[in-house]
């Protein structure tokens, strides 16, 4: 199927599934999309399973998003207590437009915790709560990853999937690789069979040296891709600058968070370091998968400045990595420098980039769809060093050579549907879609819209950092409420309902120096045990919280609303 007709089935309204090869512009279709969409004023929610697979359409970790912590499978009892969350009952009352990014590395409890949370929180039965989704991934890249084997592997093993009724886009144009050659290589993997001429051809790029001087190395094992990058450090000129790790919590809980992200113990860099950022933070201007190179260390903290991949500089503060236990309290946090080395990277990593050129090491594969995923990196065979290979580097998994033939009839039968459809008939599909999202559908707001974007100011950016957040990076940095509120540039108000956000958040977060002086605070304290006491009805919100204004009465209208709100924070 060609882009035109994916794009078309994609503006019809109906749940879709894009696939293809390698390079056919999976990414692209939807930058395209999501663009249409913007322009109609129309925002998408964009998901992937990893943070790299993310940041290429601008998304967030579906994790993240969904609010899962590091949990794969759910139940309903997780659902209610998700559904208790206000803030992500207003994230969820936006949503209208999903789509899920990579899916081949999606596991099918993954995706079914998905369902089971867009159910709950829109009230449906519907798959996915009634939302649209739009799905994109090749099941013949990486896999989930999982420490022991499973029946099932895949997404479209999940129940929900033959629910969501998909229509399937099978892209078949290359964009990626510009060469017969390699596209031949490509393809033979995707049939399961590796022809002599195939073989022949990448033992001829066997350690061939390369025009370009310094390559991307793809391995696909952590241990030596650590190992490369340590030795390209030690050649740069200049001290060592180590950054080491600072935490709360038990040394059990801190060792579930070291494993379950990238962050590192002891971080060493240089002048000149190559590094990848492994944490999203939009407000700074980086996300995870940002790429950049170390340009000095600020006189201040010490701290690294780094000039990214795309010409913008950014000094780095630590961030935290945290976890949660099924209460949603933070039982352990680590705070590091938002950093590693990337002269090399594993191929999980690199899923989703191209390459001009890249140096690849297949000899220790493990894991079916690693070779493909590292070849299919490259535009052409010129820009292939292969360091080795070995017997599992160009398998795909059986069961996706099984159904592929089922995955392309069903692509052809989508497009054979579509064609039954007049040019007239289409576009008033197209457009009942957009009112049906909300959007904008008269000529006149739509060009209003695209010439707003060219200037940078959209009417509405999905990816707008929230308020409050940009108040809680300041908090480390604000002494007193008086001047985290000049700071901010926001009254006391404002910022004392910022506070109460970020605290529902992150119950956790110390904001002790907030806290109102010792008189004041046991006078409320005080008249809120004794309201508790009373439990009168009235008294209290429809979801049994206690009302400012019988309080602001019991004091006599002697502490005001503000002041009450603050020490409100600090009781429980």
């Amino acid at each position: 199927m060609k882009q035109k007709i994916a794009l078309d089935i994609l503006k019809s309204g109906k749940n879709v599934f894009i696939t293809g090869s390698a390079g056919t512009g999976k990414t692209y279709l939807l930058n395209l999309y999501t663009q249409y969409l913007k322009e109609r004023r129309v925002y998408p929610t964009i998901v992937a399973p990893t943070g790299i697979a993310a940041s290429h359409l601008g998304g967030q970790t579906i994790h993240s998003f969904f609010s899962l912590g590091i949990r794969e499978s759910i139940d309903e009892g997780y659902v209610d207590f998700l559904l208790d969350k206000k803030y992500l009952k207003t994230r969820f009352s936006k949503l209208k437009l999903l789509i899920i990014d990579e899916v081949s590395m999606v596991s099918p409890e993954l995706f079914s915790s998905m369902d089971l949370i867009l159910r709950g929180f829109k009230g449906t039965d519907a798959p996915f709560g009634g939302v649209q989704v739009i799905i994109s991934g090749d099941f013949f890249q990486l896999p989930p990853i999982s420490k022991v084997p499973k029946e099932k592997r895949f997404a479209w093993q999940s129940p929900v999937w033959k629910a969501l009724d998909l229509q399937t886009c099978y892209l078949q144009e290359k964009f990626r690789q510009d060469d017969a050659r390699l596209i031949g290589i490509l393809d033979d993997i995707r049939s399961g069979e590796i022809s002599a001429s195939s073989e022949e051809l990448l033992a001829s790029r066997h350690e061939k040296e390369l025009s370009i001087a310094t390559p991307t190395k793809l391995y696909t094992h952590n241990v030596d891709v650590d190992r490369i990058n340590s030795d390209e450090l030690t050649k740069l000129e200049g001290d060592t600058k180590l950054f080491v790790y600072e935490s709360k919590g038990s040394e059990k809980n801190i060792e579930k968070i070291f494993k379950s992200s990238l962050v590192l113990e002891e971080l060493a860099l240089k002048k000149g370091a190559v590094v990848i950022f492994i944490k999203n933070n939009l407000e700074e201007g980086y996300v995870n998968g940002t790429t950049g190179k170390v340009e000095s260390f600020s006189p201040i903290d010490n701290m690294p400045i780094v000039r990214t991949t795309d010409g913008r500089k950014i000094k780095l503060d630590l961030e935290d990595w945290s976890l949660e236990n099924d209460s949603g309290k933070v039982t352990a946090t680590v705070s590091q420098v938002p950093l590693r080395l990337a002269w090399a990277i594993t191929i999980h990593k690199s899923q989703g980039m191209t390459l001009d050129a890249a140096e690849i090491d297949l000899s220790k594969t493990f894991e079916t769809g690693q070779g493909y995923v590292a070849l299919s990196r490259i535009k052409n065979i010129e820009g292939l060093r292969l360091m080795g290979l070995n017997p599992m580097a160009l398998r795909v998994d059986p069961l996706i050579l099984h159904v592929d033939e089922r995955i392309k009839e069903a692509s052809q039968k989508a497009s054979d549907a579509l064609d039954s459809f007049s040019k007239e008939r289409l576009e008033s599909i197209f457009e009942s879609h957009i009112s049906t999202l909300g959007g904008v559908v008269s000529k006149e707001k739509i060009d209003e819209e695209i010439q707003n974007i060219k200037e940078g100011k959209p009417s509405h950016s999905a990816y707008v950092t929230p308020t409050y957040t940009k108040t809680k990076n300041l908090i480390e940095k604000s002494d007193t409420l008086v001047k985290l509120a000049i700071n901010r540039g926001l009254g006391k108000s404002t910022i004392v309902q910022h506070l109460a956000r970020i605290k529902e958040e992150n119950p956790e977060l110390d904001i002790n120096k907030y806290k109102p002086e010792y008189e004041l605070f046991v006078r409320v304290d005080d008249a809120v045990l004794k309201l508790k006491t009373k439990n009168l009805k009235e008294n209290f919100s429809e979801d049994g919280i206690l009302r400012l204004k019988p309080v602001y009465e019991a004091l006599d209208g002697k502490v005001s609303y503000d002041d009450l709100r603050v020490c409100m924070l600090f009781i429980t």
